[in-house]
């Protein structure tokens, strides 16, 4: 933690330089500093920017910064914080906000229990990847585990998906990003595991929500409705999907077109409730809901896991839900 701490600091001095130096926002400089880490640690300099007065100041830094050496899992958590600095003087809008690592790791739980063969690839399409926090915790974690993964990120967001493809690069993770509409992008392969920490809220083409199951009849389709069945569309016969959804995703006034869905096309076979901590209002929380495509190799769940985690700071808790997965596990299916 204390190399992360270092690396963060002089980072973060390097960033505020850059910053200024080329007149920018935070995470335009983010993307600047870690090209130049990548670069080398040379400072890219075009039409005299930055001035040489800066230069001169950045490579001290980055003299420093060679000699902090960082894992992947260790850079990708020294991103994050990056980030988070950035969001505190330039906040983005609450669907782009970076999904904290507390979920990242239990969604790499759940996967570890679901995919517990190792001496296969597993192929990770994130349909929302925003800066790819999500998707890189879950394949730096899964390559410490002894996973071979890749990943696939699609996002509309031009900034978004260049700060997942740096974090990408600087973490050394396999990963093919794509900036694009998901509900319209041509998927060339289906994948073993979709995930997604889902936009809440109303997707405004109505003409493309259409040809989904879960399209409403009138207004506008709930986008992490309409996500939700594109991801299960792109994942293999008997592949699962583990999706971030508001709490009340079942009760909503749209529930009719999905649940008609969930019934026809795949099998709902989980909702995890998150602690009521790791969000600032009620109204907010979120479950990880998990589905499973119909296949040979698939059934629906003798019971439907339904499970509440109170909290996440508490070992003895989180172990007892970790008990509970692995007894509903061997139990249902």
């Amino acid at each position: 933690m204390e190399r992360i701490e270092q690396s963060f600091h002089l980072n973060h001095d390097a960033i505020q330089l850059l910053q200024k130096a080329l007149t920018t926002s935070f995470f335009e400089a983010y993307l600047e500093q870690v090209e130049n880490i990548l670069d080398d640690y040379q400072v890219r300099v075009i039409g005299e920017v930055p001035s040489q007065a800066t230069v001169e100041k950045l490579l001290p830094i980055y003299e420093k910064l060679k000699n902090v050496d960082l894992k992947p899992e260790e850079i990708r958590k020294l991103s994050q914080l990056l980030l988070l600095k950035g969001l505190q003087s330039e906040p983005l809008q609450a669907n782009h906000q970076l999904t904290p690592d507390s979920i990242g790791y239990l969604f790499v739980y759940l996967i570890e229990q679901f995919y517990p063969e190792k001496s296969k690839p597993l192929t990770i399409l994130d349909l929302c990847v925003g800066t790819g926090n999500l998707l890189l915790t879950l394949l730096t974690s899964l390559s410490v585990s002894g996973y071979q993964v890749e990943g696939t990120g699609i996002d509309n967001d031009e900034l978004l998906i260049e700060l997942a493809a740096v974090n990408s690069q600087w973490t050394k993770q396999e990963t093919l990003l794509q900036l694009y509409d998901a509900l319209q992008y041509p998927f060339p392969t289906k994948y073993e595991i979709v995930v997604s920490d889902l936009p809440v809220g109303y997707y405004p083409i109505d003409e493309v929500a259409d040809k989904f199951e879960v399209a409403t009849k009138e207004g506008h389709t709930y986008a992490h409705h309409l996500l939700m069945e594109q991801g299960m569309k792109q994942v293999k016969e008997a592949g699962y999907g583990f999706f971030l959804l508001p709490s009340h995703f079942l009760d909503s006034d749209q529930s009719t077109e999905l649940k008609n869905w969930l019934g026809k096309d795949v099998y709902l076979q989980g909702v995890i409730q998150l602690p009521t901590e790791l969000f600032k209002q009620e109204s907010a929380q979120k479950s990880i809901v998990i589905l499973q495509n119909k296949g040979n190799m698939a059934h629906q769940a003798k019971e439907v896991l339904v499970a509440t985690i109170p909290t996440l700071k508490d070992l003895e808790v989180v172990s007892r839900f970790f008990q509970q997965v692995t007894a509903w596990k061997k139990e249902n299916l």
